[in-house]
Formats: structure tokens, C-alpha cells, sequence
């Protein structure tokens, strides 16, 4: 019997590269979708090489993925291709809404023209929530985005939504919270914070500006909630989970326990610098899990403390020989 093919768009990102991780342990043929590009890159998932497929196709091409659908006829679609910085969104708020909100409709569609029995995941976010209406966010919590990006999710949130009930499709939306891992973009304030700390330790930089240093976040970490994904597409009916650990954290708790890892005072080398703040704040996202618990028998596995200290210990060792 032929394993079952699972394709991820994104698949060089943070999460694609961990599911890509997780679904080759199951057994899966794994195939990445990539744009066409005159540069690659595959940093996040060289250690795959020769373990998945990798095909090109464009969200912003509905022919290109109804032909990679035909050819690599998978039988589980993870779309986690998106623009997906926030700051990003506010400079580009067209390209942002192409990607992030209508390639997730001409995805949908590519399904439901070439094969309805796909099983397809959507890459929903807290960013969602925005300016919460309430304290912890769960599945029935009213969307009240503050950002381009934000709102560019809520559309591919309800279009998801409204293909499943249109046309029966077996389709899920994972409303995932903050995650994040040594493979996190330098852009992202976790991974800024634990590359500056290894940068000041090895004598590489002094100081490290930030923004909101009070906005607070639920962080959990990226290989836990891949599994949460692909556990979505093995229920019996399709639906909608948010997947949180239910812990906020201050930006400023991320900086103490990221420069006492390595023995500084974050006190002496962090500066806020007001051109960070978002124009828009979302001051806290709090998740409730308690339905993905229930239902999908998942759990975050590592603690916020351990995620911290994962990434300080894996930058110190990018910078070793600095």
C-alpha cells in the first residue's frame, strides 16, 4: 500500500519545515510547494533534502495549483503559505491580502475543481482576535483585527469556513497562537531577542532596540502545534480549533529569562524604540485549547521557559565561532 501524500505550501517556512519533520515520522510522502524564484531558500528544511519532494506553483496562479494538485494528488493540503510578518502587512497591505486572503480561496478552489476528498488545513492566527473581545480568545470569540495581516486571515478564516459548507469539502482552520523555534525569522521578537542576546554575549552588539516591551503574547512552541494540524485532518468531521498553551507573557519576561540564560541584565543592554510600536497594538492574546484538548487529545509539550532557553542555547551555537 502507497503511503498517503500530504502537500505544504510554505514548506521552507518555520512551521512548514517542523510538519514537513512530523509528517515523515507518520509514514507520509511529503511534497513542498515553492514559488518560482532566481534564489532559494531552503535553510529550514536542507536537513530534508532527499527525504521530501519540492514543486513550484504560486497561490497567486490558480492554474499552477490546480496542476500541481492533478499531479502530486495528495490526500491532505497544509496551506501555511502566507506573508505572514506583521509590520510587513502594513507596507504592503495589497500584496499581503493577495496571499494571505485570496490565495487561500484559489487554493480552495483548485480542491474543490480536481478532488474533493483532499483533506485541506488553513493557517488561521490569533491576529485574529486583535483588539479581544474577550479573555482567553476560544473558537466562538468575535474576530476584531488590528492589522492588514489580520484581517487578510479572517478572510481565508471564512472562506474556509464557507467552502466547507458550500461544497462539503473536508476543510479545518487551526486558529493558532504565538509559536516559536530556533527556525523562527530574526524578524519575529522572540527570535530578535534570543539572536541579540547571543550577539551581546559574544561581544557582537550592545545594544538591542524593541518596541512594546508590555504587549503580551501566548507562546507555545512551532513543534508542538504542528502535530495539532495535522491531527485536525484525521477527525471524523472537519472544524475549527485554536491551539494555545493559555499562558501570556510579557516581551519583557521574554528578555529576562533570555539574557539570564547566558548571565546578563537585560536591563543594561534593551532600549525601546518608539519607531517598533506597531501603529495598532494588540495588547494580549490569551488562548483557550480546551476544545483541541477535548477533541484532538493534544497538548503543549514545552513549557515557555524551555522555549526561551531552546533558542538562546541555539543561538549561542550559530555564534560559537564569533
Amino acid at each position: 500500500m502507497s503511503p498517503p501524500t500530504a502537500l505544504i505550501t510554505g514548506i521552507t517556512g518555520q512551521d512548514g519545515s517542523y510538519l514537513a519533520d512530523f509528517l515523515l515520522t507518520r509514514g507520509y510522502r511529503v511534497v513542498g510547494m515553492v514559488r518560482r524564484s532566481s534564489t532559494e531558500n531552503f535553510e529550514r528544511i536542507e536537513h530534508l533534502r532527499g527525504q521530501v519532494e519540492i514543486c513550484q506553483a504560486d497561490l497567486l496562479d490558480q492554474l499552477s495549483l490546480i496542476n500541481l494538485l492533478r499531479e502530486v494528488r495528495p490526500r491532505e493540503v497544509y496551506n501555511l503559505a502566507a506573508q505572514s510578518f506583521v509590520p510587513t502587512s502594513w507596507e504592503q497591505p495589497v500584496l499581503t491580502g493577495e496571499f494571505t486572503a485570496l490565495g487561500v480561496t484559489k487554493l480552495l478552489e483548485a480542491v474543490r475543481l480536481v478532488d474533493r476528498e483532499i483533506r485541506f488545513y488553513q493557517a488561521s492566527s490569533s491576529e485574529m482576535f486583535g483588539k479581544a473581545q474577550e479573555v482567553p480568545q476560544t473558537e466562538r470569540t468575535p474576530f476584531y483585527p488590528r492589522s492588514p495581516y489580520g484581517v487578510a486571515k479572517v478572510y481565508g478564516h471564512w472562506i474556509t469556513v464557507n467552502y466547507r459548507e458550500s461544497y462539503g469539502l473536508f476543510a479545518c482552520s487551526g486558529i493558532l497562537f504565538n509559536h516559536e523555534s530556533p527556525r523562527r525569522g530574526k524578524e519575529f521578537v522572540t527570535r530578535k531577542v534570543t539572536d541579540g542576546v547571543a550577539r551581546i554575549k559574544r561581544g557582537l552588539l550592545e545594544k538591542l532596540p524593541l518596541g512594546n516591551l508590555e504587549a503580551r503574547r501566548d507562546w507555545g512552541y512551532a513543534g508542538d502545534y504542528v502535530e495539532a494540524m495535522w491531527r485536525m485532518l484525521q477527525q471524523p468531521a472537519p472544524d475549527d480549533y485554536v491551539i494555545a498553551t493559555g499562558e501570556t507573557h510579557a516581551v519583557r519576561e521574554l528578555c529576562e529569562i533570555a539574557f539570564a540564560r547566558v548571565g546578563l541584565d537585560w536591563e543594561k543592554h534593551v532600549l525601546v524604540d518608539p519607531k517598533l510600536v506597531r501603529p495598532a497594538e494588540v495588547d494580549l492574546l490569551q488562548g483557550d485549547a480546551a476544545k483541541a484538548k477535548r477533541v484532538l487529545g493534544w497538548q503543549p509539550r514545552v513549557s515557555f521557559r524551555q522555549l526561551v532557553e531552546m533558542m538562546v542555547d541555539a543561538d549561542m551555537a550559530r555564534y560559537a565561532g564569533s
